[in-house]
C-alpha cells in the first residue's frame, strides 16, 4: 500500500542513488537542507508528516528522477523501467465524479464510462485519477493535472482531499477538521471560500495521493 513510511524510504533511496544525504538532496533541488530529516518525519505527537508534492517534484527535478522511477522506489524496487508495475485504473473528470451513478458508497468508481490511465502501484491499491479543471485549486493543482485519489486512506487534519456532497458537488480541498457532525474544508486557492459541511450531507471525501504535473 501507498503509504508514509514507504515514500520516506523512496527519497532516502533516491538520495543514495546519487550518492547523497537526504540534505544534500534537499540543497540540490533547492530546499531547506531539513526538509527531509528523520526529525521532520514525525510530529511531536507522533503524527505521521508527509512531503509536500511540490518537494517531490523538485527532487525528482534536481535528480532526473521520472514519476514511474520514483514510484518503483515508494514499492521497494530498483530502478528498473521493466520492472515497474504498471496497471490501468479509472481516470474521471471531475464533471463525471459529480454526476450520479459512477461510484459506489466508499467514493470509487464503479460501471463503465470512464477512460484510464498508467500508473505504477501495487496490487492491492485501490486508487483511481481525477482530472483537474479550473482554477479552484491554484496554486497546488492546475487546470488538466491529474490527482491520484484513495478512497480507502486514512485521513487526517491538513491532509489534501477530495470530497462529494449529496448534491453532487466535488471538490478538493485540505481537511482542517472533522467532527461526527461537521467537516470544516479549507480552500487551496485563496480567492475561493472555506467550506462548512454538516457530515450528513458529506457522499464520500478521499484522500489525494499523488499529483502528476
Amino acid at each position: 500500500m501507498f503509504s508514509h513510511d514507504r515514500i520516506w524510504a523512496a527519497i532516502d533511496a533516491l538520495a543514495q542513488r546519487h550518492s547523497l544525504s537526504v540534505s544534500g538532496l534537499a540543497k540540490r533541488a533547492g530546499l531547506d537542507p531539513t526538509t527531509f530529516n528523520k526529525s521532520k518525519r514525525y510530529a511531536a505527537d507522533g503524527r505521521a508528516r508527509w512531503p509536500s508534492t511540490e518537494s517531490l517534484a523538485k527532487i525528482m527535478e534536481a535528480t532526473g528522477a521520472s514519476l514511474d522511477e520514483f514510484m518503483t522506489l515508494v514499492h521497494g524496487k530498483a530502478f528498473n523501467a521493466a520492472g515497474a508495475a504498471m496497471r490501468s485504473i479509472p481516470l474521471l473528470g471531475f464533471a463525471q465524479a459529480g454526476a450520479g451513478g459512477f461510484f459506489d458508497d466508499g467514493g470509487f468508481p464503479v460501471g463503465q464510462g470512464w477512460d484510464v490511465v498508467e500508473f505504477p502501484i501495487g496490487p492491492d491499491d485501490a486508487v483511481y485519477a481525477l482530472e483537474v479543471s479550473g482554477d479552484s485549486m491554484l496554486p497546488l493543482y492546475r487546470d488538466g493535472d491529474t490527482i491520484i485519489v484513495a478512497p480507502g486512506a486514512a485521513i487526517r487534519r491538513g491532509d489534501r482531499v477530495v470530497v462529494r456532497t449529496k448534491d453532487g458537488e466535488v471538490m478538493a480541498k485540505i481537511l482542517s477538521r472533522q467532527t461526527p457532525r461537521t467537516i470544516e474544508l479549507q480552500s487551496m486557492n485563496p480567492e475561493h471560500t472555506n467550506r462548512t459541511f454538516d457530515a450528513a450531507h458529506i457522499d464520500w471525501i478521499a484522500r489525494i495521493l499523488w499529483a502528476s504535473q
